[in-house]
């Protein structure tokens, strides 16, 4: 039997060819469509013999064949479009919007339903609904159930003026560019999390295990969220340029280990990331001229800066098998989570910082509560000491162990101190600075005023010195008097109105004693009972501190006597 030719019918076919439907029918395959998207949807899918154009059709062949024409703009789009009627069931659509569903011709099947009844997310949950009722255009994003989004942008169409309820809408694929953003917000929340702990599980921790935890995080959410298993992290120490070894994993020991400086050339990518601040990606390890081995078969790494208040902590490095493995994305993202990192590396320098300055601060307490007892000792063993010079030998030598297990009791306090808070763990804003000239001195502070000795012992053994303290003169004579063994004072500072002599007759009588034991002494303005001063001044006294006095006046003049003087250092 032969076949049929195939007729397409554009328009109302029922209401114009009622009278001969049955007769063609028995002559020709008919395929009615009522309007001029439908027909060009049956014209990409399959072949006619005829088209007919009803005269209810508003539009001709010629703007049949424009159309089609037009079309083809439409099949080349990277985005999907799809033309829906007032019930949202697709009229046309283009080749881009059906690979998209995974599916056959999508004509005449809910917008909606093609795309597996995504959620609406937003910002218009109804913006097909909004485009046909307010005859403006709408958009939204749409996330399907296998994760994946689409933005979809609605317009009134108005291809067909009788047609006022159709709606063109163009489909965008965003998958890529919104999970990116979800990657990104991810790193962001894990970066507050690298260093972050409740106030109950710091009090349980160690400075040390707070530092493993922050290491521990950072192999954590490294593998986590950028899929990364082989990385190392260096940081500077900024003495040296030295790129000290913090972390690896799945990096060969060798090169874990191998001493590496913040220099452009001869220290790999880590070496040239760390002294030029700049990222760079190695497409490919067997031809990059900066690339040292580092995992076992890297055959490409990205290496970023770890930098924090713009000031370089170290570098972060990743590495994989696989050449080209990491885009411009990629390098994104490392870079989001290095300064994540290097915040978080910045607050573990400050707990490390606060480790030693809670040591110092603990030693400093015990030593201000012993300083004082201790120079009560030494005063009283002085003393009595002094009643059985030449009487008592056994006694004498008592006395003098107990002067020298009084003096080590705080030196050693003082060398705990200085073991406990090594300088290169405090700030550079919180170390104190340098003085040789005062290290290793041995300083005797007179006065009556207990607040000035304990003064004494905070300002001055910061710096180093040996610091004693007494009450009066006689005091000071007794100690200058029984320190000879260990090589005597370096300076007396004291007060010119002791309680029982003032600063002119102390003065006289230490230079009966030692005429090379540099003095200084302090006084308020106005005040100088006797005339001492003037009379120090012309028997030989070179310096006067007038109180109240700045921190740095003491210690200048104290360094301008000592340096005159020209005295060593006593060892005791």
């Amino acid at each position: 039997m032969p076949k049929k030719p195939k007729l397409l019918f554009v328009g109302d076919f029922e209401a114009q060819t009622h009278s001969f439907r049955h007769p063609l029918n028995d002559q020709f395959q008919i395929v009615v469509v009522e309007d001029i998207w439908r027909a060009i949807t049956c014209l990409r899918q399959d072949s006619f013999d005829a088209i007919h154009i009803l005269e209810s059709s508003t539009i001709s062949l010629g703007e049949i064949r424009d159309i089609k024409n037009n079309e083809l703009v439409l099949e080349g789009m990277p985005d999907g479009v799809v033309l829906l009627d007032g019930e949202n069931k697709i009229i046309w659509h283009n080749a881009c919007m059906q690979k998209w569903c995974d599916r056959g011709d999508l004509a005449g099947k809910n917008f909606y339903s093609v795309l597996s009844s995504p959620e609406i997310l937003g910002p218009d949950f109804c913006p097909l609904h909004t485009a046909s009722s307010s005859q403006a255009s709408s958009n939204s994003t749409l996330r399907t159930a296998d994760n994946r989004y689409f933005h979809i942008h609605a317009v009134p169409a108005t291809v067909e003026p009788d047609q006022t309820d159709q709606l063109i809408v163009t489909v965008r694929d965003v998958t890529t560019k919104m999970q990116q953003q979800q990657k990104m917000e991810a790193i962001q929340k894990a970066g507050t999390e690298l260093a972050d702990l409740k106030p109950e599980e710091l009090k349980h921790m160690s400075v040390d295990e707070r530092i493993e935890l922050l290491k521990s995080n950072i192999v954590h959410f490294t593998g986590e969220l950028l899929h990364y298993d082989v990385m190392e992290i260096r940081l500077i120490d900024r003495k040296t340029g030295k790129l000290e070894p913090l972390l690896a994993v799945g990096i060969e020991q060798e090169a874990a280990l191998r001493e590496l400086h913040a220099q452009p050339q001869g220290n790999g990518v880590t070496g040239f990331v760390a002294a030029t601040g700049k990222s760079y990606l190695c497409e490919n390890t067997s031809e990059d001229p900066l690339y040292l081995l580092g995992a076992r078969d890297a055959k490409s790494s990205i290496t970023v800066p770890l930098i924090s208040h713009d000031e370089m902590l170290g570098t972060f490095n990743v590495e994989s098998p696989n050449s080209c493995a990491f885009d411009e994305s990629d390098l994104q993202f490392l870079e989001r989570f290095g300064s994540d990192v290097a915040a978080a590396l910045g607050t573990l320098e400050l707990l490390v910082a606060e480790k030693a300055t809670t040591a110092a601060e603990s030693v400093e307490a015990i030593h201000t509560a012993v300083a004082l007892p201790i120079d009560d000792i030494l005063n009283e063993t002085v003393n009595v000491m002094e009643r059985y010079i030449g009487h008592e030998p056994e006694v004498v030598l008592r006395l003098e162990s107990i002067l020298r297990n009084a003096r080590d009791i705080k030196q050693v306090i003082q060398k705990v101190g200085q073991a406990m808070t090594p300088s290169e763990a405090v700030p550079q804003s919180l170390q104190t600075e340098s003085r040789p000239l005062l290290s290793g001195r041995r300083v005797l502070v007179a006065d009556a005023d207990e607040n000035v000795r304990v003064a004494a012992h905070e300002l001055l053994e910061r710096y180093q010195c040996a610091v004693e303290t007494s009450h009066d003169g006689e005091e000071t004579l007794s100690m200058v008097r029984n320190i000879t063994a260990l090589g005597g004072y370096d300076l007396v500072l004291a007060d010119i109105r002791l309680p029982d002599m003032n600063g002119y007759e102390l003065m006289q009588k230490l230079v009966a004693h030692t005429d090379s034991l540099p003095l200084v002494l302090m006084t308020g303005f106005g005040y100088d009972p006797g005339h001492s001063i003037v009379k120090a001044r012309q028997a030989g006294l070179k310096e006067v501190l007038y109180k109240p006095f700045r921190l740095d006046q003491l210690l200048e003049t104290i360094e301008r006597v000592l340096l005159e003087a020209d005295v060593s250092p006593s060892t005791g």
